[in-house]
């Protein structure tokens, strides 16, 4: 069992319909000092790859992908979901299917900063079905840029984001994969990673 692993067992919660709670360490309230592992952790199985650029969208990625890109020591872009006047200039959009929120949004990245000379490195905290990886997916190839990668602090495994983005032939690699989570029992089941 990794170190992520071990905290979702201490201070994640399982609630009914398939909802993990991981608001104390990871997406509300976050601990400074397990970003940095798990930053460090995306760095040793992304080694190698030719990453300039690290990609997420609003507003959970951001803690993860800051701690990465400060590794990697390149510059974090975070898609937003929705235009402010501050955003001038023309954009890549794409629409992005929310699980937790149920909702639909169209996530935005300025071109300025997305060109057919990046490596990307895209990172997330949860992957579900895979809705905002792809819209993420989308906006690179849109730009010419290369995927390099994808990071997810926690997939579930349980559900198709993973399999379907794998059989595509993209290197996704989850610090924790979710096989079943039981909200009677607040039992949690994690599969075996030959990375971890």
């Amino acid at each position: 069992m990794n170190f992520l692993e071990e905290r979702i067992l201490k201070d994640g919660v399982v609630k009914p319909g398939n909802v993990l709670k991981v608001e104390s360490f990871l997406n509300h309230q976050m601990d400074i000092t397990l970003m940095d592992q798990m930053a460090d952790e995306f760095k040793r199985r992304f080694s190698g790859k030719p990453i300039n650029k690290v990609l997420t969208i609003e507003a959970s990625g951001i803690g993860i992908a800051c701690s990465v890109a400060r590794v990697f020591q390149v510059p974090m872009i975070f898609a937003k979901k929705s235009k402010s006047i501050n955003i001038d200039g023309d954009m890549y959009v794409a629409e992005v299917e929310s699980f937790t929120h149920k909702n639909t949004n169209q996530v935005i990245v300025s071109k300025k900063f997305l060109s057919p000379d990046d490596h990307v490195l895209i990172i997330d905290d949860f992957l579900a079905n895979g809705c905002a990886l792809n819209g993420l997916i989308s906006i690179v190839e849109a730009s010419g840029a290369t995927v390099e990668g994808l990071g997810i602090a926690i997939e579930k495994g349980f559900q198709n984001g993973g399999k379907i983005l794998r059989e595509k032939g993209y290197h996704l690699e989850s610090l924790a994969i979710v096989d079943a989570m039981d909200a009677e029992t607040s039992s949690i089941q994690f599969r075996e990673q030959e990375n971890a």
